[in-house]
């Protein structure tokens, strides 16, 4: 079977948008990263301040850790799905590639990899958003202390 360079052209043209869609995906997965590794870089801070400091302290410490734990699992919920949403859009490409190289008929297969990424892109969005109120939620039930004066 011989496939000509006009061929590979249609091809690649056809995979140009989940293309596109990978990228946006990929840059999805950068923030979630970022926020993670700054959840998690807060919460070794208290735990050494929680070996360091006056036992007095330690109901603040833990009450801050107590709520960057559930805010590190949605994170982690929301890498997955955004994790899954690539695979599946790396996925319609093979399978593009393969359906339009070996005459294949197999659009359903990419409609079912399609539907399924934004399934999973639509999901990291909202446990992303669910993270998010987590995240501004504890800010207002922090007590706040005033500043002492000299």
């Amino acid at each position: 079977m011989e496939i000509q360079v006009g061929d590979i052209g249609h091809i690649i043209q056809l995979s140009v948008a989940p293309v596109f869609l990978l990228t946006g995906v990929g840059t999805n997965l950068m923030v979630l990263t970022n926020r993670l590794g700054r959840i998690t870089d807060r919460s070794r801070v208290l735990e050494d301040r929680l070996r360091t400091t006056d036992p007095v302290h330690h109901p603040d410490l833990n009450a801050e850790l107590i709520t960057l734990y559930p805010r590190a699992h949605l994170i982690n919920r929301a890498i997955t799905l955004s994790t899954a949403c690539a695979l599946m859009v790396s996925l319609v490409i093979i399978s593009l590639f393969l359906g339009d190289a070996l005459n294949l008929g197999l659009s359903k297969f990419v409609a079912a990899f399609f539907i399924l990424a934004m399934l999973c892109l639509v999901a990291s969005f909202l446990v992303l958003l669910r993270e998010i109120l987590a995240a501004t939620s504890s800010l207002y039930t922090r007590r706040i202390e005033p500043i002492a004066r000299p």
